[in-house]
């Protein structure tokens, strides 16, 4: 399946929301936006755990976006770009020009990721975790994706699940997922 080129990469800063999260470390950059009202979220957080997640891939250089978005923009980028009704949890744009194969040390990712929180918030419910867990598995997801893993096939999907688990509860111990959500500060 052939996907297009979205490249909402590069935002004018006019454009920007302001909940909008820019990482540089090395030569890499991770870009975060918050385009979703269903749940705050403190994207300093998500970025450290996407940080730690890029160390324990080895990753030397990443250029990464990630759209936290609604469950209506999810269905209408996965119509525009996918050809597929309806929202999703997560969908993967690889802007590289020659996509690697698997690796588990990729020097590089180039890519973007859109993740639904309106869906993160529903399979949390039906799978007894919590919604912040889910945006992490999403995340995680996605940079496998960018990392050459595929799950269109039955085998393929176990071998990524296995390794998508693996890496969710690494994360969970490292870091209270319950700390992407982001409070309200009370002023006196």
């Amino acid at each position: 399946m052939s996907v297009k080129s979205l490249n909402c990469f590069l935002v004018p800063a006019a454009e920007k929301p302001a909940d909008s999260t820019i990482q540089r470390f090395n030569d890499s950059t991770i870009l975060i936006t918050n385009r979703q009202r269903m749940k705050k979220i403190n994207t300093r957080s998500l970025k450290l755990i996407i940080e730690t997640l890029v160390a324990e891939l080895e990753i030397a250089e990443v250029e990464l976006g990630i759209n936290l978005v609604g469950a209506k923009e999810m269905a209408r980028v996965n119509w525009q770009f996918l050809e597929h009704e309806g929202s999703t949890d997560v969908i993967t744009f690889d802007h590289r020009n020659h996509p690697s194969r698997i690796t588990h040390h990729a020097s590089a990712i180039h890519g973007e990721l859109f993740i639904c929180v309106d869906d993160a918030v529903a399979q949390a419910k039906e799978f007894g975790s919590s919604w912040q867990s889910e945006v992490v598995r999403y995340v995680v997801h996605g940079v496998l994706h960018l990392l050459g893993h595929d799950d269109l096939k039955p085998d393929l999907r176990r071998k990524m699940k296995r390794v998508e688990n693996r890496l969710v509860r690494r994360l969970e111990k490292r870091f209270t997922l319950a700390q992407l959500s982001r409070t309200t500060k009370i002023s006196a």
